[in-house]
């Protein structure tokens, strides 16, 4: 037999007995990748407790949602540039989460401007964006709930005027645990980079 033949049937062999390298191979390489994706930083934090108002006027908090992988995130929606991004990027990731996994995720967006981001404003918002709302809240309260909210993800919030909110772009994964594993900075992450770091916290 010739050595080239050998080798090939080698090869075929090994990954016929071991397909578990095929799979190791590709989650080493969607973590290479996941690492590349601007913004992104892996941690390990408890975030606070907190109960606030949703779009439908109801109260909502987070530990309701344990055992489910969160996407928060932070904006308002008066904002011209950076939130509607954001708002847009979660949007994709609810339309592609197949509908059976929908009652083991969920999707927060929390005001950064409540004065004028009241429950029905919010719904009106979302709804544009074609929200599920039972799998994606839209979160306001007064200054006083959502000030330790902020300050507890460290969200900078800063009000130039009417209409106008400087704040940080953190989007960030709650696993089932009710752990902060991953955070992303900023708008340039993808919407598919996100969807894979919540898979890889969906264990049982």
């Amino acid at each position: 037999m010739r050595r080239r033949e050998l080798l090939r049937l080698m090869s075929t062999s090994w990954l016929t007995v071991f397909p578990w390298l095929i799979r190791s191979s590709e989650a080493h390489r969607d973590e290479l990748a996941l690492q590349a994706v601007p913004g992104r930083q892996v941690v390990q934090i408890h975030p606070p407790t907190f109960t606030l108002t949703d779009q439908d006027e109801q109260p909502f908090s987070l530990q309701s949602w344990r055992g489910r992988v969160i996407v928060v995130t932070f904006g308002y929606t008066t904002c011209p540039d950076v939130c509607p991004l954001l708002a847009a990027h979660l949007a994709v990731i609810q339309q592609e989460i197949p509908a059976v996994d929908r009652s083991r995720t969920g999707l927060l967006f929390i005001t950064t401007d409540p004065s004028h981001d009241r429950p029905a404003v919010l719904q009106a918002y979302g709804t544009r964006l074609g929200a599920d709302f039972s799998t994606w809240k839209f979160l306001t309260g007064s200054i006083e709930d959502l000030t330790p909210v902020w300050r507890a993800f460290a969200v900078a919030v800063k009000t130039l005027g009417p209409g106008q909110v400087d704040h940080t772009a953190l989007t960030t994964i709650v696993d089932r645990e009710g752990i902060r594993r991953v955070n992303y900075y900023g708008t340039r992450w993808h919407p598919q980079a996100v969807m894979r770091d919540m898979a890889a916290w969906a264990h049982d």
